[in-house]
């Protein structure tokens, strides 16, 4: 598995988090970034996303403003720093990989060639 996620947890309505995730055995720096969220019985949804470069940003709407996707391709990790969290952002947040040098996102889960095993994070009210 190239993609190992962490950093979830439970923290209160209001609060934050940041999210990482790592890449091995791939070139990281050819691969579009993204993170998707999953509540039990529903479908997995986007969330954000990145270009290869780091230049380009994608954002659900229910978390534009308060969650913010970064990279490192010279540390071939990606980040999720979620703030103003809200109990409805309760989900387990898997990262996820496109083999893409395009500048444009991907909103799709079958999109995505490589998963993360899955983070779970518990927002209190």
């Amino acid at each position: 598995v190239p993609l190992q996620a962490c950093g979830g947890g439970l923290v209160q309505a209001g609060g934050h988090l940041r999210l990482s995730c790592a890449a091995s055995g791939v070139t990281f720096a050819k691969y579009g970034m993204a993170w998707f969220r999953q509540v039990p019985g529903k479908e997995r949804e986007f969330v954000a996303s990145i270009t290869w470069s780091g230049y380009n940003t994608y954002y659900a709407d229910s978390v534009k403003g308060r969650f913010t996707i970064s990279r490192d391709n010279a540390k071939n990790t990606v980040h999720l720093q979620m703030n103003s969290l809200k109990p409805e952002d309760t989900a387990i947040y898997y990262c996820a990989a496109v083999f893409s040098t395009y500048a444009r996102a991907y909103y799709r889960p079958d999109e995505y060639r490589f998963w993360g095993q899955g983070t779970l994070v518990t927002v209190s009210s």
